[in-house]
């Protein structure tokens, strides 16, 4: 199973995503700054694995700390989560973990300062080593969605890499193949950054499930011509009422998938669900650099001087999505029920 990050001997040991199909290399993090510039670069991305970096960022940050009082420790503290809080603003794994580190720190702390960064570090590595097993009930409760031989379309990445291990969206897809389900998988680039055509690919091939990649742009067409059976998605953060925030392109993949009867799933954890914001319109939508769009891996493809919109995310509204898969349990209509319902479980 490839495992994306990993706390080994006080520092952090990650894949590096940006050197990925052609090369496999791992970094190894030893300063909390380069963990943050790690997730603005996209060299680890995904919501769930950007939560487990972010814990163990803290966590990292935090053994650096001086010693001095328990008020400057504090103090230090803070700054450090105010400075991740900042990486990037639409996955909500990334506040919810900066959010758990906190409740640690202040269970912690009573106990001294020694004793606060270690169990700071302990959290860290629990909330790496929970989110693989978290993603293997996602995949439980979701294979049934399966059929043996369906022909399933995923946007971006939702897999290992974009989590701890095993994935969200491809961990669903890796639980009915350890069933014995035939499947195969259409993998949308996913311009600009080609996710898919990069990163989802590469692990789907490594696991040796018949993948096809298609330009972001062809999913109609075959959904036109009944090649797509249902379509998994994964998530960066989901309102109250399931209208949900991913990768750029999915809002277009679901109205493409309510036109042609298909099954349009997310699969993600419990922590990407933000129950403070009501609906899409309160998630805030993050924009990137414009050479993402003007530029292919370093080249200028578009004009000078061309004006650029570069939102990394779009919203898809709640009635255009089947069901949410969780390692709760899965939500359908009426979402907001059936959500409040999975955190009361």
């Amino acid at each position: 199973m490839i495992r994306t990050i990993l706390w080994v001997d006080d520092a952090i040991v990650l894949i590096d995503q940006k050197a990925l199909p052609g090369k496999v290399h791992y970094l190894t993090l030893t300063d909390w700054r380069d963990v943050i510039k790690a997730i603005k670069d996209l060299t680890i991305r995904g919501a769930p694995a950007i939560g487990v970096a972010v814990a163990m960022g803290i966590a990292l940050g935090t053994l650096h700390l001086p010693e001095a009082s328990v008020t400057g420790f504090r103090k230090s503290f803070e700054g450090l989560c105010r400075a991740f809080a900042k990486a990037r603003p639409t996955a909500r794994n990334l506040f919810w973990a900066i959010e758990r580190m906190q409740r640690c720190f202040a269970e912690a702390l009573p106990a001294g300062i020694a004793a606060t960064k270690k169990a700071l570090v302990e959290e860290a590595i629990t909330i790496g080593e929970e989110d693989i097993k978290i993603n293997r009930r996602i995949g439980l409760n979701g294979k049934a969605f399966i059929r043996d031989g369906d022909n399933i379309l995923t946007h971006c990445n939702a897999g290992a890499l974009a989590t701890a291990g095993y994935g969200t969206a491809l961990g669903v897809i890796r639980a009915a193949r350890e069933e014995g389900k035939s499947t195969h998988v259409f993998v949308d680039e996913t311009r600009p950054v080609l996710q898919g055509a990069r990163l989802t690919c590469w692990e789907l091939l490594e696991d040796r499930i018949p993948t096809t990649l298609i330009t972001d742009s062809m999913a109609g067409f075959l959904m036109a011509q009944g090649k797509v059976d249902l379509v998994i998605v994964g998530a960066d953060r989901i309102a109250a009422n399931g209208d949900t925030a991913n990768k750029i392109g999915t809002y277009s993949l679901a109205v493409l998938a309510k036109a042609h009867g298909i099954s349009f799933y997310v699969a993600a954890p419990l922590s990407t669900i933000d129950r403070s914001i009501k609906d899409g319109s309160g998630i805030p939508i993050e924009e990137r650099h414009v050479n993402e769009v003007t530029h292919l891996q370093g080249v200028r493809t578009a004009p000078e001087k061309v004006a650029v919109y570069n939102p990394a995310f779009d919203v898809t509204p709640h009635r255009y999505i089947t069901a949410i898969i969780t390692e709760k349990g899965v939500a359908r209509k009426p979402f907001s029920r059936s959500i409040r319902g999975l955190f009361e479980v």
